[in-house]
């Protein structure tokens, strides 16, 4: 007669608990696909933070084998983007990157894509793939990211003004809309 007590003591704190779990998961499920059939903000864009800081000495070698230095592009404003061929914002921004850079390139203005440890075929590939002409760096090591910058984000996209000094970085995709807006008055300065 105890053991049936306890067992209906046991059972009507147990229920309550269960019913508890089953209406949170109820609420996570609807959540979950609420969120995924809406569409994101047309209007959402990633902004980037204004810093000062000068620009880290960093060489690396570009696709050729040939070592080169952040210091060689003094005098023009140098967007130096962060990236990997595995990584889906890196891939989707590389586009508008070119766009940007074929815009504004006989303006002083050039991208230095440093990719973040893949394998050398991989990014002469994906060079081919996205039709790349602006200047791509190979960094196996993570100098870039770990050292020289301290990000362990991608993509990550760093502009540095003509003086060298590092005026603005994003973590994430990169828009039209934003490059425009945060980067072109930059390249207008001092030309």
């Amino acid at each position: 007669m105890c053991y049936a007590n306890k067992k209906g003591k046991d059972l009507r704190k147990t229920v309550p608990l269960l019913l508890l779990g089953l209406g949170l998961a109820l609420i996570a499920a609807s959540g979950y696909f609420i969120l995924r059939t809406s569409p994101p903000p047309a209007d959402l864009e990633v902004v980037p933070a204004q810093t000062a800081f000068p620009s880290p000495e960093l060489i690396l070698t570009d696709l050729q084998g040939v070592s080169r230095s952040l210091a060689d592009y003094r005098g023009q404003v140098v967007l130096v983007n962060l990236w990997a061929t595995w990584c889906p914002p890196c891939k989707a921004e590389m586009p508008t990157l070119q766009a940007y850079h074929d815009k504004y390139d006989e303006k002083g203005f050039t991208v230095i894509a440093i990719n973040d440890g893949d394998p050398a075929e991989d990014v002469v590939q994906f060079v081919r793939d996205y039709q790349l002409t602006f200047p791509v760096w190979l960094d196996p090591t993570y100098i870039a990211t770990e050292q020289a910058f301290k990000t362990m984000n991608l993509p990550t996209s760093f502009v540095i003004d003509r003086s060298g000094t590092v005026r603005l970085f994003w973590v994430g995709e990169i828009s039209a809309k934003a490059l425009e807006k945060y980067v072109t008055p930059i390249i207008k300065e001092n030309q």
